[in-house]
């Protein structure tokens, strides 16, 4: 009993993975949109409890309020936008299904490349090193701030200009009609 103690987190973290992937599947394999959305919000939860688990409580807020709050919103009205009717008479996948393959396989490996060859810093292996900046005790959301305004800002700007490029062309689209 007292090692399932000691070995809860780990535990938790497994659970919640497990979830996340299982659900992350049915969306993708899902035939109906509601289902979709349903295990596309389940995905968003698990993912948010992932974050809370590492410690980083700041990105686990940010990912219920705008993945599975915002995000869900607009999925949830297109959805309602769509004729649900026609989507049984829709091929799946449409005859892509090497194609399909072939992509799976090479995202695997690259991704197993990657995890066998990173190295891991001591952010993502000791939650506790996020806490000092400067020498000083801080919050998790204070350590988040100070690392994306000196150490990343060159690319959270980058990240801004492109976020602000897509909405300007998401209203340049949506008026043409």
């Amino acid at each position: 009993m007292q090692a399932l103690v000691a070995n809860g987190p780990a535990l938790l973290f497994y659970v919640f993975a497990a979830l996340a992937l299982v659900s992350a599947i049915g969306v993708v394999t899902l035939r109906n949109p509601m289902y979709g959305a349903i295990s596309l919000l389940t995905s968003f939860l698990s993912v948010a409890v992932l974050f809370l688990l590492r410690h980083a409580e700041f990105v686990a807020i940010v990912q219920i309020f705008v993945y599975a709050g915002g995000i869900m919103v607009l999925f949830l009205f297109v959805i309602m936008l769509i004729n649900l009717h026609r989507l049984s008479e829709l091929k799946k996948f449409g005859g892509h299904t090497p194609l399909v393959v072939l992509l799976i396989v090479l995202m695997v490996g690259l991704f197993g490349w990657f995890f066998l060859h990173a190295q891991l810093g001591p952010s993502l292996t000791q939650p506790q090193a996020m806490d000092h900046v400067n020498g000083e005790l801080v919050g998790n959301p204070e350590a988040v701030a100070w690392a994306l305004f000196t150490r990343h800002l060159l690319p959270f700007e980058i990240a801004s200009v492109f976020l602000l490029i897509a909405m300007i062309g998401a209203v340049v689209l949506g008026r043409r009609q």
